[in-house]
């Protein structure tokens, strides 16, 4: 239940912490972002500039508020299914830097 909650109110998180499908957060954050962009443009007049609420705009912030919420469930429930076999692709895990790659600040301080 806390993760369709979280899922509702906060898609991008809810992937992150509870999914290991990182190439999902960022487009889930996107359209959360535009959704909120959106609901409070309405708010303040729309593309129009009215003088009340621009009930289109804010039809377009809930309807893409929805989309990330729904894309987050799926991800979420998806999870225990073969949707993600390896705990390592996680975007929102740190990984580790690579020994074998050199320092580009490095290369510079030789070609002088």
């Amino acid at each position: 239940m806390k993760r369709i909650l979280l899922s509702l109110v906060i898609p991008p998180f809810s992937v992150c912490r509870y999914g290991c499908a990182g190439c999902c957060a960022a487009p889930i954050g996107v359209f959360w972002v535009a959704g909120i962009a959106s609901l409070v443009y309405g708010y303040l007049g729309g593309p129009l500039n009215l003088e009340g609420i621009s009930w289109n705009t804010i039809g377009l912030g809930a309807l893409l508020w929805g989309i990330a919420s729904v894309w987050a469930i799926i991800t979420v429930v998806n999870i225990g299914n073969e949707v993600c076999e390896k705990k390592s692709d996680s975007f929102c895990r740190n990984t580790d830097s690579r020994l074998d790659e050199s320092d580009p600040m490095d290369e510079v301080r030789k070609a002088r």
